[in-house]
């Protein structure tokens, strides 16, 4: 590996920026550097990626080839993996990939499959095409939600088609997704959002029972010859409960499903995917299957537990794209317990006793991993952020837990 000379340019700047970083330095020993509209905490002040380009314009087309063009430039002699990391990125890299390719190295889907995969209705079409469970579900627009009747009973999830608009819009309480008990609040979420710029479809499903623990989550990676390459599924102990965070995982154990891996394999090379994909979904207990929410188009921000259990994503994307190796399917069956949480939240919040028997025993074991604890990484700033950011989630446990569990 020492004669490949590469550079990882990270889209982003968040925690799940810094776990690709440090896939690549666990992997190859080399700092990436990261591209965004901002600089975030997760990211700072770290010794394995810099945020060496920041373009708070970078979801404009022209403004996002430009700056990437103009970044290439200053490495002439490097070669330049792209690695997308938030939802916004993968888009603007599937739309401008032809202007790039000259300058940096990637593999991604054609726009027509973006488009069927990233807007909730249609991905639920290719779900149901594919035999795959999915909630209960509806839509309305802003002409239509007035009144608009449901299906289900309540409560309902409430959380937009478009989370691109969705997440460029504001209005007061905003929520990544909101739960109505009854029509009171029903119309009341409606309102407030449509009072904001969000113009687009929502998303209206039934609740599905459980806490936190019924959520799976599932990373996978597709090479270039539209082959999936790597399976790693991972069941959730808790989500974060603060209305920014509602739905993002804060702690997983890596599990495995033999007939659930087989089952996306299949859906993943029927649609001709490449690339990474993560999928967020919840075991109903009412019929025992699991339902599945919603497909991200990248890794997701706690990915890094697949890495975490020594399947390391950096590593199936530098040997497909650069090295262009044979990979056979891997399904990771390694148990971890990864979190971006305190232990201590993790024991005081979870309910499932079984559960928790677990973790205790991973971390016995010497199975825990924390994505901002890592040793080659550490300094005074990093160190103070770290230690902030678990004071700050043990207050936003205590005052916002006993919300429902939600999904994205």
């Amino acid at each position: 590996m020492g004669q490949l000379d590469f550079l990882p340019v990270l889209l982003g700047s968040d925690v799940n920026v810094y776990g690709m970083a440090r896939s690549f330095h666990e992997a190859y020993g080399i700092k990436s550097v990261a591209v965004g509209k901002g600089r975030l905490n997760a990211t700072s002040n770290s010794s394995i990626v810099s945020v060496e380009c920041v373009e708070p314009n970078l979801e404009d087309d022209a403004v996002f080839c430009k700056t990437l063009i103009d970044f290439a430039g200053r490495y002439p002699n490097k070669t330049l993996l792209l690695v997308p990391c938030g939802d916004n990125y993968i888009k603007l890299l599937v739309r401008n990939q032809e202007q790039l390719r000259p300058y940096y190295r990637f593999e991604c889907i054609d726009e027509p499959l973006l488009m069927r995969l990233s807007i909730k209705e249609s991905f639920y079409q290719v779900c149901e095409e594919h035999g795959f469970a999915f909630p209960k579900t509806t839509t309305c627009s802003y002409e239509t939600y007035k009144g608009v009747k449901l299906p289900f009973d309540f409560p309902v999830i409430i959380k937009p088609s478009n989370s691109v608009a969705y997440w460029n819009c504001h209005f007061p309480y905003k929520k990544k997704v909101f739960v109505a008990n009854n029509r009171e609040e029903f119309d009341a979420i409606l309102d407030a959002i449509y009072g904001s710029s969000y113009k687009d479809h929502l998303i209206l499903q039934e609740y599905i029972p459980g806490d936190d623990s019924n959520m799976r989550v599932m990373n996978c990676y597709c090479g270039r010859d539209k082959k999936v390459k790597l399976i790693a599924l991972g069941h959730a102990l808790l989500e974060e409960h603060s209305p920014e965070g509602i739905g993002s995982y804060a702690a997983i154990i890596s599990t495995h499903d033999d007939a659930l891996s087989e089952q996306m394999r299949a859906f993943l090379e029927g649609i001709g995917y490449i690339g990474f994909a993560n999928f967020d979904m919840k075991f109903d207990p009412r019929d025992g299957r699991y339902k599945l929410f919603e497909m991200n188009l990248r890794q997701g921000r706690s990915s890094f537990y697949v890495t975490a259990a020594g399947y390391n994503m950096a590593k199936w994307l530098v040997e497909d794209v650069l090295e262009h190796k044979e990979q056979p399917l891997t399904i990771a069956t390694n148990e971890v317990l990864w979190s971006i949480i305190p232990k201590d939240v993790i024991f005081k919040y979870v309910r499932d006793e079984a559960l928790k028997a677990k973790a205790r025993a991973l971390i016995q074991a010497g199975k825990y991993c924390q994505s901002m604890q890592y040793k080659p990484d550490r300094n005074f700033k990093h160190e103070l952020a770290f230690f902030l950011n678990q004071m700050n989630y043990r207050k936003k446990y205590k005052k916002c837990f006993g919300n429902k569990g939600l999904h994205e």
